[in-house]
């Protein structure tokens, strides 16, 4: 499904990334586009702190509730999450083609809007999650492979350059 999505809306979206000859250019770029990818992240964050404070918990070091546990734990995965979608985007970003950069906003967005549908199915149940779960890690898996063929098969003598 996320193949899917990322076509339709390359194809579809009216937006071409800007003219980004340097490296260096391609990074602050990625970097620009990741600050959206934290907007879940940090609505988690903020839901997570509302919903301890209106916990009914007297021990405050004791027991979670599940309302309180579910955001805890979807804010711990979604940074960790996060971490490796940055890095693999930035790889990603110096390896693509001028023409393709604009995958780069739209991975951002699929990660952004995953992590949020992973977050109401998981509030939903356990058993719900592996969409959302899957819509962020299958992506991610897809440009670590992307990245890993690019350095050691088209670019082997700039590896470490």
């Amino acid at each position: 499904l996320c193949p899917c999505f990322v076509y339709g809306a390359y194809v579809f979206l009216p937006f071409d990334a800007p003219l980004l000859p340097a490296i260096s250019d391609r990074l602050v770029y990625t970097l620009r586009c990741a600050a959206f990818a934290t907007f879940p992240i940090v609505l988690g964050m903020i839901v997570s702190g509302i919903s301890r404070l209106c916990s009914s918990a007297l021990e405050p070091f004791g027991e979670l509730q599940r309302e309180v546990e579910i955001h805890r734990t979807y804010v711990s995965q979604s940074v960790h999450l996060f971490i490796l979608y940055f890095f693999n985007m930035a790889v990603l970003a110096t390896y693509l083609p001028q023409e393709v950069l604009k995958l780069i906003p739209l991975l951002t967005g699929l990660f952004a809007i995953s992590r949020l549908i992973y977050w109401l199915s998981y509030a939903i149940g356990r058993s719900f999650r592996a969409f959302g779960f899957s819509m962020t890690f299958l992506p991610l898996l897809a440009m670590l492979l992307w990245n890993l063929y690019s350095m050691f098969v088209l670019e082997p003598e700039n590896l470490l350059a």
